[in-house]
């Protein structure tokens, strides 16, 4: 039974030490648009994952919803996730933690290309917070070109990208799960709930 178990763990590490390509393409202007490629155990194993998703029509009469992300002055105090955004300790850890997972992909061909703002400019200059430092270490590798710009005037959410990128799974679950360990991600959901109650 032990020899069973030692067995199936050894087995299990050594699988997830093979790494996974992810090629990729995937934009978002009036609606989502993409396509996945995966490939693992050196290309004996090969998965497409469509990620186009089609549009429902909008009947006529009837106004299309607000975007979700546009938050009146009133409740923006008392949302989620702007309670967590004020925290460095948070902030730190988050984009440590991004930073680490960026470096150790391997990397070719990578293209982003995003442009965001909330319409307001308080909202955006908050999520800038977070999102400025994970913009300035995506544009330090070589092998991506990246661009992450704020729109402080419209509520607009805009993605193209595209690439090849190289992963070892167990790599990424030992980074996830410092990030889940770590106290200050911890006291950033305790602030999480108790502003949402």
């Amino acid at each position: 039974m032990l020899i069973g178990l030692v067995t199936f763990l050894l087995l299990s590490i050594a699988l997830l030490a093979v790494p996974v390509t992810l090629t990729y393409r995937m934009s978002w202007q009036q609606g989502f648009q993409g396509d996945v490629r995966l490939r693992w155990l050196f290309g004996l194993v090969r998965i497409r994952l469509p990620a186009s998703k089609p549009e429902s029509p909008t009947p006529e009469g009837e106004e299309r919803a607000q975007p979700a992300g546009r938050f009146e002055r009133s409740s923006r105090e008392k949302h989620p996730v702007f309670a967590i955004v004020r925290q460095k300790s948070f902030r730190r850890r988050v984009t440590r933690f991004i930073r680490d997972v960026w470096h150790a992909i391997h990397k070719r061909d990578v293209r982003l290309n995003v442009r965001i703002g909330l319409g307001d400019p308080a909202d955006t200059g908050q999520l800038w917070a977070v999102v400025g430092p994970v913009a300035g270490i995506l544009s330090t590798a070589r092998e991506a070109t990246v661009g992450i710009v704020p729109d402080f005037v419209e509520e607009t959410f805009e993605l193209d990208s595209r690439g090849n990128l190289r992963l070892i799974p167990l790599q990424m679950l030992y980074l996830a799960a410092g990030l889940l360990l770590s106290p200050s991600i911890w006291q950033g959901l305790k602030q999480m709930r108790a502003v949402a109650r």
